[in-house]
């Protein structure tokens, strides 16, 4: 059976990163330093960075495998994988499982496409890079990812009904575009990881297994924005993500969730099997820094 990186991709290139990420000044405006430690590859929607501690005192005190099965940006994963010893990242977002597995399988080809990205790099360049969403080399297709991801407005990801990413230039004044010290960490750090393009309820964890729940956020209102892949994760979806962990929860899975802080998602886990505390998160978008306020957010434990 072929691997997402052996097989030859004919569909748009998006199956749109729209997560807003954890974006703040420095992000828009300074180049950042090269981390040499292995750390999200992508500014991601939604990405836990700037709640890690927040998760980590909240974490089972021992557990067996670790599960994401809505990885994004993996900053859980990454903080914790040095004291994992086997974990199975997944997601429904195609362009990004291709990306995993290939800093995962080749990232030294992944590097070098990257710096042509970064010798041709301009507004002009960008435009032509984003128009393009016919690749089928996965590299290709990982290379584009990134270096949208880094040189896009915000570090926004978002497309059009059409799959089409649309996100307009980022003025920064020197991207930092390839990071290859951080991807080599990557790599070696999902070795031991299983990578797979799938459904959140094909994940399949057994007793004292942790898994990590971080699906697209239910909206606060109207005109939040959480639309994830192509289709919107409703109602029905978070509740049948409940469901799910529900079942998990009578396996002897350990469970975290993350979500937003709304009367839907409380009372849909109004149970004595959960416990809920609240977290502030400076996770707001706004184009006018002084705008991006924090928010309340759930998170959600069965232990």
């Amino acid at each position: 059976m072929k691997s997402l990186t052996d097989v030859q991709i004919k569909l748009p290139f998006g199956e749109a990163l729209q997560r807003f990420s954890n974006v703040n000044t420095k992000d828009l405006t300074e180049t950042e330093a090269e981390e040499k430690n292995a750390a999200p590859f992508v500014k991601w929607v939604g990405g836990k960075r700037s709640i890690i501690n927040e998760l980590i005192v909240r974490l089972p005190k021992e557990f067996n495998e670790y599960y994401e099965p809505f990885v994004g940006g993996g900053a859980l994963f990454f903080e914790l994988q040095n004291k994992i010893k086997k974990a199975h990242l997944s997601d429904m977002n195609l362009d990004l499982i291709m990306t995993y597995q290939i800093i995962k399988k080749r990232c030294e080809e992944l590097i070098k496409a990257l710096e042509e990205h970064s010798k041709k790099h301009s507004e002009e360049y960008y435009y032509k890079v984003r128009t393009k969403h016919d690749f089928e080399d996965p590299v290709k297709i990982a290379a584009r990812l990134i270096y949208l991801n880094r040189t896009c407005y915000n570090g926004l990801f978002r497309t059009n009904k059409k799959g089409e990413f649309n996100v307009p230039f980022g003025r920064y004044s020197n991207p930092d575009i390839i990071r290859k010290e951080q991807l080599r960490a990557c790599s070696k750090a999902l070795q031991k990881v299983t990578i797979k393009y799938q459904d959140f309820a094909k994940t399949n964890p057994t007793s004292k297994d942790f898994v990590y729940f971080d699906p697209p956020y239910h909206p606060t209102n109207e005109t939040s924005f959480t639309t994830y892949t192509k289709g919107d994760f409703s109602e029905q979806d978070q509740t049948r993500l409940r469901d799910f962990i529900v079942e998990l929860n009578k396996k002897g899975v350990l469970i975290m969730l993350s979500n937003s802080d709304t009367e839907f998602i409380r009372s849909i886990y109004k149970n004595n099997l959960f416990k809920i505390a609240f977290v502030n998160a400076p996770r707001s978008v706004n184009c006018k820094a002084d705008k991006r306020n924090p928010t309340r957010e759930v998170l959600i434990t069965n232990y």
